[in-house]
């Protein structure tokens, strides 16, 4: 039975093109590297002394950086192709990384979050638009599963050591270490993957979509809000969460961590059999999204139960699983949704719609958590996940009535 299951397991990851494979490592390597970002609230709030609202204005420029980023990423993509903006991206922000631990002022730190994010996350919209390219049609969304899972088990590995090296050597020793992966990422990738054109056979949508612009593309914007409502309240793991788990239950920088990890361990083990079996049973991509929605609602209202520390262990269940069930079918409705030729676009979109994400969840977060509380913060947050749902439905109805 083990033995089955195992191989039903291994069966998922089959298919794959070589490409796609470096690009899952590089993935992983720059993701276990990236330990800045689960601790950044917790270095700027404990560590630089900031107030709640400058954390959450620092976090804004972070947003609005990466925001930024997406949308000049997709743009170069579809100009000078996807492969030219990875290489420059990672390595570029692989070096500001070095120099923005020696800024330690509100506005420096505000320019410095900016410009590193400006650089970075050109690199996002870049990688969905050479899945495409690299991944064949009939396994694109497990391709996607895949790289999403490298990012994960990245994910799980970072924290957890980012936190020994914070108790051991401070945070300094995170930016040279996320530098570092930054850019060995992307030599391995320079030496290992050709530039490949965009094939003019591709075809994201069965049909081509009779649009002039993405910005006419009514049913794809209602799916911009969705992602970006999910978004919003995943984001609070990575701001408002280390805080709640040090202030409320006095917890350390590597329990943190390893909390962070079990969300990155259920995801790598899960994930891929999770969407394998949906595709195999064709369940709509939306209606999946809506139950990731409903989870992760059910994740942040489970946090107001605050008189028992492994709560926080069921809250985290519940967001991965969330996840696992949103993030996979969403990046791929964006890329099915794409007409030729307008692949960038639309995957920077869906990636600034993240980044908005980001600004906004921690701004907000931070400003009712200082205002009203943690509980209240939380309240918030679960309920946005009901409205997210619910513009799931509005959207399932829109695209009966009208696909195009």
């Amino acid at each position: 039975m083990l033995k089955t299951a195992f191989y039903r397991y291994i069966n998922n990851f089959k298919g794959f093109s070589r490409e796609i494979w470096i690009l899952t490592i590089i993935t992983f390597i720059n993701r276990a590297g990236t330990m800045v970002l689960p601790f950044l609230s917790k270095y700027l709030k404990e560590d630089l002394h900031f107030s709640y609202g400058e954390v959450g204005w620092i976090m804004v420029a972070f947003g609005f950086g990466s925001m930024l980023g997406s949308w000049l990423g997709g743009k170069l993509s579809d100009k000078i192709g996807f492969y030219k903006v990875m290489v420059f991206s990672l390595f570029t922000s692989g070096l500001l990384f070095f120099v923005i631990q020696f800024i330690t002022s509100f506005w420096g730190l505000c320019i410095g979050m900016f410009s590193i994010m400006v650089l970075a996350d050109m690199f996002r919209p870049a990688m969905f638009v050479s899945l495409g390219v690299y991944a064949r049609p009939e396994n694109r969304t497990r391709a996607l599963t895949l790289v999403r899972l490298a990012v994960n088990l990245g994910f799980a590995a970072g924290p957890a050591l980012g936190g020994l090296i914070i108790m051991g050597i401070g945070y300094k020793g995170l930016f040279w270490i996320d530098g570092s992966s930054c850019i060995l990422a992307i030599l391995i990738f320079a030496l290992l993957v050709k530039e490949k054109k965009k094939a003019a056979h591709l075809d994201f949508h069965p049909k081509e979509l009779e649009v002039a612009s993405v910005f006419k593309d009514k049913i794809f914007w209602v799916f911009l809000f969705i992602s970006f409502v999910t978004a919003m309240i995943f984001f609070q793991l990575f701001t408002a969460l280390p805080l709640y788990h040090h202030e409320m239950f006095g917890l350390t920088e590597l329990q943190t961590g390893l909390l962070m990890t079990l969300n990155g361990l259920l995801i790598f083990a899960l994930e891929m059999p999770i969407v394998s079996y949906f595709e195999r049973k064709k369940v709509q991509k939306l209606k999946i999204i809506l139950w990731g929605s409903l989870l992760m609602a059910i994740s942040f209202y489970s946090l107001m139960i605050n008189l028992w520390a492994g709560i926080l262990v069921i809250s985290m269940i519940f967001i991965s699983i969330g996840e696992m069930f949103a993030f996979p079918f969403s990046n791929s409705f964006a890329m099915s949704r794409a007409p030729r030729g307008h692949e960038g676009r639309y995957m920077a979109l869906y990636t600034m719609s993240f980044s908005m994400a980001h600004i906004v969840s921690s701004k907000m977060g931070m400003e009712v958590i200082g205002h009203f509380g943690y509980q209240i913060n939380w309240f918030v947050m679960g309920s946005f996940g009901i409205v997210a749902a619910g513009c799931c439905i509005w959207l399932q109805r829109l695209l009966e009535t009208d696909p195009n």
